[in-house]
């Protein structure tokens, strides 16, 4: 018998930031997959980040975890999206090396004494009355754990297509989990089949880069760990190109073709991250669509065609991808594939992670019916904190929609009843200004370092900049400029002027003016010398503070509703006050505030004022 005090089945992203938190935590933890060489693998685009993502993983570092940190240990490009425009929109972007990055994490993993791997498949759950008590694998040897934590991504019965062409296989050369599924329903649990893809990889060496126009990274990095002493690497460039008219009649004449067309495949794919022949058809007025080539490794010739996900036959990838500008003689590495796979619905979590029906069971990432290596990240991060929690009879950590967008995420995971693949974007946050990349580890730290993720030496740092960002901004209140001739010259470049006095903060408001441009104007702000996470925090505050304050009254507002419970063993049927539509829906996601209630899709706002009346009593 193999006796543990948490199992993690899967070592994907979620995986991974499971049992590190966990193992921190002090939890002897088994760490299973399907394979070892494929931990932390990225089996679609080798990137960390992006719009809301690089929130999320901001996030997963301000409260302790690793995915940050991998990140900017291994990039190959960075680059800050949407920089122009305002910071609740600004994103990094990181290009990893997929090899190096995989390294990274196995050997933080494998250095941690409270973490055992195991390559094996997970065919099963032992449960006794509704607890979770271990699990089985293919040759039959039994684990016990009294916390299980799943995060098999797309294995779960997976089946991987190229054209009318399948395979059983959770990602193309890996098998399928199968078995876990039915142990899932077994125990009373739904499942559900969605469907992912990811596009073809080519030779570099036969890509015409001339016909492309080249995507640099940054001259001025910025990174997604807030830890200190952060590497400067090489950076390699990404290109553009288009599809063509030629492109959109290859696919269109080759639809019949394609699974997803012909019906094959049943699962439901992401909205956001559509497949090219989806791109064609449902925007058919746009005559060409962007492609990004983007290298996986700085030691590789292996290249991501980035936004030309197809599950259409290989000998029509071939004649699709030469009618790309640069691509007219490329050779194809892989071909691109799609892959159908279960997962559950979140409704049948809570907002801990852990399921309604069986005490212990944790389910984080894309079983969860997420997409992207951030979510997925995301959620294994609370999952492990929260498996920790349960085994110790301490309170769950629910993150807030107010204080985060890994709060937001999860809330919409276990409110809504998303039918697709879910992806964090910044519109799905109602209080996007307050959750910023900049300021994760202000909202987010001081919750890392009490539940013990965060060490006493970083969270020192952390106040010493929580400091520095509060002086920095009185001072700039108090500070005044005269409109002296020197000072209205250099404000002229930026076609602005002053006719008398006026202090620093006023002068920052203004959308023209930045703080680089007060440090030409103002001598002592040039002289601080401040790191640029301190002065851009300090602007942000005092430029947006109309804004940041309307956002936390809306928050104030909210919370009334959040501390109104709804008893957890109430009968709906017997609230004849409220439509019958809203009993249903509260009836099967059994919110437990009111404010959850509020945010499920068709639950009447009339009938959310009469129980406002009942339970606020």
């Amino acid at each position: 018998m193999f006796n543990y005090d948490l199992i993690i089945v899967g070592s994907g992203h979620a995986g991974c930031e499971a049992a590190l938190s966990a193992a921190k935590l002090g939890m002897k933890c088994l760490l299973t997959t399907l394979n070892l060489e494929h931990i932390a693998l990225m089996p679609c685009n080798p990137a960390i980040g992006g719009p809301a993502k690089s929130c999320l993983v901001r996030e997963i570092d301000a409260l302790g975890g690793v995915m940050g940190i991998a990140a900017d240990a291994t990039y190959i490009q960075m680059k800050m999206l949407n920089s122009s425009k305002g910071p609740a929109v600004r994103a990094l972007r990181a290009q990893s090396d997929k090899k190096e990055y995989i390294s990274y994490m196995r050997n933080i993993i494998e250095s941690n004494k409270n973490i055992s791997l195991k390559q094996t498949m997970i065919t099963g759950l032992l449960v006794e009355n509704n607890t979770v008590k271990g699990v089985v694998d293919e040759f039959g040897l039994e684990y016990h754990a009294p916390a299980v934590i799943l995060t098999t991504g797309t294995s779960l019965e997976g089946k991987c297509y190229v054209g009318l062409q399948s395979v059983n296989a959770g990602r193309m050369g890996e098998r399928a989990a199968t078995g876990l599924s039915e142990s899932l329903r077994k125990c009373g649990l739904e499942t559900k089949r969605l469907k992912t893809g990811t596009p073809a990889r080519v030779d570099a060496r036969t890509i015409d880069y001339s016909k492309m126009t080249i995507q640099p990274g940054d001259d001025e990095l910025h990174f997604f760990s807030f830890e200190p002493n952060r590497p400067v690497r090489k950076q390699y460039p990404c290109y553009l190109t288009r599809t063509t008219e030629k492109t959109h009649e290859i696919i269109k004449a080759n639809l019949d073709k394609s699974p997803m067309y012909s019906g094959m495949i049943h699962g439901i794919g992401p909205r956001y991250c559509p497949s090219i022949e989806d791109k064609v058809i449902r925007f058919a007025h746009n005559p060409s669509h962007h492609i990004f080539i983007e290298p996986e490794g700085k030691d590789t010739y292996e290249i991501y065609v980035q936004g030309f996900s197809t599950s259409l036959p290989a000998e029509v990838q071939v004649q699709m991808l030469h009618s790309l500008p640069g691509l007219e003689n490329v050779h194809i590495i892989k071909p691109a594939y799609a892959v159908e796979y279960d997962a559950i619905p979140a409704l049948q979590l809570s907002h801990s992670l852990m399921t309604k029906r069986i005490k212990g069971l944790f389910c984080a990432g894309q079983i969860n019916g997420t997409s992207g290596y951030e979510e997925a990240a995301a959620q294994g991060l609370v999952a492990g904190i929260n498996a920790f929690n349960y085994l110790n009879n301490s309170e769950m950590l629910e993150l807030s929609r107010s204080n985060s967008y890994i709060g937001t995420l999860i809330d919409d995971l276990v409110t809504k009843d998303i039918q697709e693949p879910y992806r964090m974007l910044t519109s799905r946050s109602e209080y996007r200004l307050l959750l910023r990349q900049d300021n994760a580890d202000e909202r987010l730290t001081p919750i890392g370092y009490k539940i013990g993720l965060i060490s006493d030496e970083r969270y020192q740092r952390f106040l010493d900049k929580q400091k520095k960002i509060s002086d920095e901004t009185e001072r700039l209140k108090t500070t005044k400029v005269s409109p002296t001739e020197k000072v209205n010259g250099i404000l002229a470049k930026y076609n602005e002027k002053i006719d008398k006095g006026m202090k620093l903060a006023e002068l920052v408001k203004r959308p023209n003016i930045d703080y680089k441009v007060l440090k030409e104007i103002d001598n002592e702000t040039a002289s601080l010398n401040l790191p640029e996470e301190v002065y851009e925090e300090a602007e942000i505050k005092i430029k947006y503070d109309g804004y940041i304050k309307r956002q936390n009254q809306q928050v104030e507002t909210l919370d009334k509703l959040e501390k109104i419970k709804i008893p957890p063993d109430i009968n709906y049927d017997e609230l004849t006050h409220i439509s019958a539509e809203t009993r249903e829906k509260l009836a099967k996601v059994r919110p437990t505030t009111l404010a959850q209630a509020s945010r499920i899709g068709g639950v009447k706002p009339a009938d959310i004022s009469v129980l406002m009346v009942m339970f606020g009593r």
